[in-house]
């Protein structure tokens, strides 16, 4: 048995409870594409009162996961809860646990909280994590995933025993705890004569007597004069000389053949051809369509908004962690994945006895899986594939460094016939050096 307090506790291996990884078993789900349910009762059920509720469990996505959740739910218990019929709509208190479809990557934490009112139950999420969850689930590696809730109404929620994300059950969680004192009228509307306009047209405003209307916006500089060298006589464009009416030319289906237009060479060197015009300016005299000024609305009377009225569903729990006690925990999944590896599910109320729970499950696994994982080189090179542009740092921090410690260790003239370069460079100098380089 687990030490301490504890309310529920499963680790798939029977009589290996005290160091549990050599022939670890846990709970897998097989089949994708299809439903699964699965429940079991708690040693006794946990009541919501003065102690905190510390929930974990290892999740293991062996097979990589596509679209479909991981998460744990806390069976309420209720007179008429039935494990052989759990099904999507058995109560549930707490939803926890990892959940992925295409690129969204969420940790669900939701309660179902009941209103004090009417006794009807509504979904509470907890915000989002701002931490990158995509590790957790494409490392195909046993993360261990906790909730902590407190009777202070505080909440954390840890991947491998590490914070990810917290906060309080009375501000951070969506839709909120409680509902609004006040709540704008639904029966009241806006008057039909209200003014939200802040500037209107001066009604007292002349368009001016030689205000024109009518002037161009542009007008021929007057003061242009056409440049010297100008060919008046040479058009822009000629016929290209070179051009041969094609031999399959039929002027009565084609028409009568031209040869295509070429810019005129003549016109390469000098600063124009053609008709000279003058260049168009904008007309200092245009004023373009007479608007009368905006001047402050007198009648303004500001944005409208219904008036507030006292919210007849207002109700305030200041104890939201209060729940529903549980008496089950079940876990009801649909996925696209399969061998989706499930173990060590813990139940306490004591955060230390969770630990040592956790260091004999979790923490085996993880220093096992950091034992098999292949040497420093080979998961450099191994990210480096992943990632070409790691091979400039890899030559900064690594290449660098050590051709220059070669570099000034070997070139001297004079250096003890017995410390050789190789030695001071794997040996002496307190640079970071990979051990496969001590071999060269």
């Amino acid at each position: 048995e687990p030490m301490g307090e504890h309310y529920f506790a499963e680790s798939f291996d029977r009589g290996m409870l005290d160091g549990r990884l050599p022939g670890d078993k846990g709970l897998v789900l097989k089949s994708r594409a299809k439903h699964h349910a699965i429940a079991a009762p708690m040693l006794r059920p946990f009541i919501f009162d003065t102690k905190p509720l510390i929930v974990q469990y290892e999740v293991n996505f062996q097979s990589g996961i596509d679209c479909g959740g991981a998460y744990v739910k806390l069976l309420s218990q209720t007179p008429d809860l039935d494990l052989d019929q759990f099904v999507d709509k058995t109560p549930y208190t707490i939803m926890f646990g990892p959940d992925k479809c295409g690129e969204d990557y969420k940790l669900h934490f939701i309660f179902r909280h009941k209103n004090p009112k009417t006794g009807e139950f509504e979904e509470k999420h907890a915000k989002k994590p701002d931490a990158d969850l995509r590790t957790y689930y494409t490392d195909k590696k046993t993360h261990l995933y906790t909730l902590v809730l407190n009777p202070d109404n505080s909440f954390e929620i840890l991947v491998d025993q590490t914070v990810i994300n917290s906060g309080n059950l009375l501000t951070d969680m969506t839709p909120a705890i409680n509902p609004p004192a006040e709540i704008e009228d639904p029966d009241d509307h806006k008057p039909e004569d209200w003014d939200e306009r802040p500037k209107i047209q001066d009604p007292d405003a002349v368009k001016p007597e030689d205000w024109d209307e009518d002037a161009p916006a542009k007008i021929p500089d007057e003061d242009a004069v056409k440049p010297d060298g100008w060919l008046d006589d040479e058009p822009e464009y000629i016929s290209d000389p070179d051009a041969v009416k094609p031999e399959d030319w039929d002027e009565d289906m084609d028409g009568e053949w031209e040869a295509p237009q070429i810019p005129n060479p003549k016109c390469e060197s000098a600063p124009g051809c053609g008709t000279w015009k003058r260049p168009m300016i904008d007309n200092p005299n245009y004023k373009g369509k007479w608007k009368p000024p905006m001047i402050d609305n007198p009648n303004y009377q500001g944005i409208w908004k219904p008036r507030k009225i006292p919210n007849p569903d207002f109700f305030e729990d200041l104890h939201p962690f209060r729940m529903t006690p549980f008496s089950a925990v079940g876990l009801e999944l649909w996925s696209m994945s399969s061998d989706i590896f499930f173990d060590n599910f813990f139940i306490t109320s004591d955060r230390n006895t969770a630990d040592r729970w956790a260091a004999d499950g979790w923490g085996l696994k993880k220093a096992a899986e950091s034992a098999a994982e292949p040497g420093i080189v080979n998961q450099m090179l191994t990210a480096a594939e992943e990632r070409p542009w790691l091979w400039v740092i890899y030559v900064l921090t690594v290449a660098l460094p050590v051709v220059l410690i070669v570099v000034f260790c070997c070139t001297g003239k004079v250096r003890p016939k017995d410390l050789s370069c190789s030695y001071l460079v794997c040996h002496s100098i307190p640079v970071a050096v990979p051990r496969f380089l001590c071999s060269l």
